[in-house]
């Protein structure tokens, strides 16, 4: 395949996805969970000693509260819900009690946004400068036009699955924080993988066109990069199908980023280190080793 000949419909494929991804989260936002927002806390204490956390979040399905956290402590749960009202309490106390047994109420309060907005900024610029930080060092490593052709590349991925994630309504949470930075970590690695190739091959080919190099280069690395994320894959989807719901909107954000990243690594990093390069040769190259 002419990776490089066809870049412009990567690129064109890329812009579509992004445009709908920035549209929704414009438009629609984020749906924000508990450690986002606050909540109400609940502590139960059930007179059946062989409750289990599954359990416990069926007696909860009923009242749309099957996302919220639960916590196993000692001889009681500690649940993290949306806010409710004492009327909306009540209702959900009496229906666990019918469908579980008897339960004590050890402990009800409001609890506040596990990450508030002050944290949310830090975060943001804590990923800011670890891009900057990423440009620097594999500018030091290879050369500057593939450090930011990386960090587009995981920009990239990063849009896509937020936008996704917008665009599905699902629950935005502190696991969502979490597959986010494994994306960044997974995608780099990826790219890292393809520059890596595309240097050992500037080394020797002084003569050969660019196009056809990084061509080249990028059929080298492909494989590996596709047996590595269908490998990831194969687990993901397990635990969708699988890991129930604590791990499952962790694992959809990671599947919509693996596929992302794979995406970018190998249409979208090249070819814009390529179009960032003013030769297109590989003649005039001046690479670390």
């Amino acid at each position: 395949m002419d990776f490089i000949g066809k870049r412009k419909i990567w690129y064109a494929l890329s812009l579509i996805v992004l445009l709908v991804c920035v549209g929704s989260i414009f438009a629609q936002g984020f749906n924000y969970g508990i450690d986002f927002q606050g909540g109400s806390l609940l502590q139960l204490k059930f007179e059946k000693t062989d409750l289990t956390v599954e359990q416990l979040r069926e007696g909860l399905e009923e009242f749309g509260l099957e996302k919220s956290q639960i916590q196993l402590s000692d001889d009681s749960f500690i649940i993290k819900t949306a806010e409710l009202s004492q009327e909306e309490q009540g209702k959900v106390l009496k229906g666990l009690e019918s469908k579980l047994g008897k339960l004590e109420l050890l402990r009800n309060e409001k609890v506040g946004p596990v990450i508030g907005k002050e944290l949310r900024t830090k975060a943001l610029l804590a990923l800011l400068v670890a891009w900057i930080l990423q440009i620097l060092y594999i500018s030091f490593r290879f050369e500057f036009r593939f450090g930011l052709a990386a960090v587009l590349a995981l920009l990239h991925d990063v849009i896509v699955t937020a936008g996704f994630f917008s665009i599905m309504q699902y629950e935005i949470d502190v696991t969502f924080v979490a597959a986010i930075l494994t994306i960044i970590g997974y995608s780099i690695n990826d790219t890292i993988v393809i520059f890596d190739r595309i240097r050992e091959n500037l080394k020797f080919k002084h003569k050969e066109e660019l196009a056809a190099l990084t061509n080249k280069s990028i059929r080298q690395s492909i494989v590996r990069s596709l047996s590595t994320s269908v490998a990831v894959l194969f687990v993901l989807v397990a635990l969708i199908v699988l890991g129930g719901e604590t791990t499952k909107y962790f694992s959809i954000a990671m599947l919509v980023g693996v596929l992302a990243g794979t995406y970018s690594s190998i249409f979208i990093a090249s070819s814009l280190w390529y179009d960032f390069r003013p030769d297109k040769t590989g003649k005039a190259h001046s690479l670390k080793v």
